[in-house]
């Protein structure tokens, strides 16, 4: 199961406040306001936002690509609000009902096949040559490996029959209470 920890955070309160300084006044804050999240590890951060239980927006990196878990989330945070290209971007009248979550993610493993999948347990990357498909694990209504993977490959638009690469990886979830 996804370790989960629910609370106040680092995590979540720098993601909102992030979240509400962009989308009032387009601005990052600083890093600075974070200082207990700049010593802490590398890693591939998703950030999450969820409108009445609805998803709002979700951007992150399976891998690390920043110098830590502060600018992975700030730059993530600032983009699942205003970048998803699923949604418009947040506005300021929406952010009281906006929840967030955030994940950290371990470094994704190689693995043979489905059946060392589990979608309550792992995140699934699929990859096809430079398409890739990301999926977080223990999503609401997504209960088999073959589901993960399906809607994974559709996320990368792999056509069917090309082969592909499926990478899993757990994550740690820090979500508002």
């Amino acid at each position: 199961m996804v370790e989960e920890i629910k609370g106040d955070n680092p995590y979540v309160a720098f993601a909102r406040n992030v979240i509400e300084r962009y989308v009032k006044d387009g601005e990052l804050p600083d890093l600075s306001e974070a200082p207990e999240l700049l010593k802490r590890e590398r890693a591939g951060v998703f950030v999450s936002l969820k409108k009445h239980g609805d998803l709002r927006g979700c951007i992150g990196t399976i891998e690390p690509v920043y110098e830590n878990v502060a600018e992975e989330i700030r730059r993530n945070a600032a983009s699942s609000a205003t970048r998803d290209p699923r949604f418009l971007p947040v506005t300021a009248d929406e952010l009281p009902d906006i929840t967030i979550s955030v994940d950290v993610l371990e470094e994704p493993e190689d693995i043979d096949g489905i059946e060392q999948l589990d979608p309550k347990d792992y995140g699934v990357i699929v990859s096809s040559g430079a398409k890739v498909g990301v999926l977080l694990p223990d999503i609401e209504g997504v209960d088999t490996p073959q589901e993960q993977v399906r809607i994974a490959i559709l996320k990368a638009n792999i056509r069917p029959g090309e082969p592909v690469r499926l990478k899993r990886f757990r994550v740690r979830r820090y979500r508002q209470s």
